[in-house]
């Protein structure tokens, strides 16, 4: 088989669609060395470059004439099957000769618009009916995006696959010390404080989270909150929001770094509008920091009974789950407990292992 995908997302700093690419790409194409792999990208990805079963395909052109060239080589060199893992705008435009799986990830741009840069939410609108229509398969990474699916577009249930995301294994509990030691320096932590991770935007909730942390150190003035993540669009308010002494804004960091820092923080806070799927409750589980989220989209089934949950409107909900979690020991080491068990039942191996046997199965039924 000869297997397409749309990897442009692999090479960049990776938020949730990138590294949902980049993993399961990486995974495929370890464990599947029978199949040959054509990676469509703007730029190589150093990792994917060492395996045989390989060719990346560099289309340096940007926007909507990169897609267009990729859709003209496809149409001369028309794979197995091609999978779109973060865009739905080939597929929309694919004849229906070619199968296609396309990725959904969360339907934000429809049911939180005003939660979604205005370019993308567009694009998406225009596309993505399309897309679906035309797809060969559809891949979702949560139960509840597959839900949404169904209700939305009324897809029928045999036609999506579900993927979930995972923790990948550097997100282990107890790091070395000296790495601890030399992150703590590198980024300039605090001795204790509460822990944000995503994209500073709108949908993050940052700003709330903010404020709630305001309220908190009223009791708590020894613990600070420290927000890991790139600037995005929309944030003015959470600029003007983030003057609090106490309040850190650190940037993007992946990796051990970030493991470490989950490793350090005493109570992890994911307080977002609205999630297609939320890695990074899973990756604070598997380090053994405590996990509040809101209560809505995919989060509760992301951390089941592993984590509190919170209504992300509310400022003083969110305050109040995280005085909890400091104030009552044997809570927090019930949901550390609990969470290593939750963050272990989601694996990128399995949910590769999955879409692989999908090419197959379906590769056949196409030869019969």
């Amino acid at each position: 088989m000869k297997i397409a995908i749309d990897t442009r997302e692999t090479a960049r700093t990776k938020t949730g669609k990138g590294w949902y690419a980049f993993v399961m790409v990486k995974e495929l194409i370890k464990n599947d060395p029978e199949n040959q792999y054509v990676l469509y990208t703007q730029e190589k990805t150093p990792e994917f470059e060492k395996y045989p079963n390989v060719t990346q395909k560099v289309f340096p052109q940007k926007g909507w004439l990169w897609h267009w060239a990729v859709l003209q080589d496809l149409k001369k060199n028309p794979p197995d099957f091609f999978w779109a893992t973060t865009s739905t705008i080939i597929p929309a435009l694919t004849p229906k000769s070619l199968k296609t799986f396309v990725t959904v990830h969360d339907l934000v741009a429809f049911i939180l618009p005003e939660g979604h840069n205005r370019k993308a939410m567009w694009i998406e609108r225009l596309t993505l009916k399309r897309a679906l229509k035309k797809a060969y398969r559809i891949v979702t990474v949560s139960e509840n995006t597959k839900q949404d699916l169904k209700t939305r577009f009324k897809i029928n249930d045999e036609k999506i696959i579900l993927t979930p995301c995972a923790a990948s294994n550097i997100f282990i509990p107890r790091i070395k010390k000296s790495i601890m030691e030399t992150v703590t320096q590198k980024y300039r932590l605090p001795d204790r404080f509460i822990l944000g991770v995503g994209t500073l935007s709108p949908r993050k909730n940052f700003t709330r989270l903010m404020k709630a942390y305001e309220r908190l150190a009223l009791t708590h003035p020894e613990v600070h909150l420290v927000i890991v993540g790139d600037w995005g669009w929309c944030c003015e308010e959470i600029r003007k929001e983030s003057g609090h002494p106490n309040i850190h804004l650190i940037g993007y960091v992946e990796g051990t770094d970030l493991a470490a820092i989950y490793n350090l923080a005493e109570i992890f806070v994911f307080p977002s509008l609205y999630e297609g799927f939320g890695i990074p409750p899973l990756e604070a589980m598997a380090c053994g920091c405590p996990v509040i989220v809101s209560n809505n989209s995919s989060l509760p089934e992301v951390v089941g009974e592993a984590g509190l949950k919170i209504d992300p409107y509310s400022i003083s909900d969110i305050t109040n789950a995280m005085e909890k979690i400091l104030n009552e020991s044997a809570l927090r080491e019930k949901l550390i407990e609990f969470g290593f068990k939750q963050a272990r039942k989601f694996s990128w191996k399995r949910s590769a292992e999955h879409l692989k046997k999908e090419f197959y199965s379906l590769s056949k039924k196409a030869v019969q």
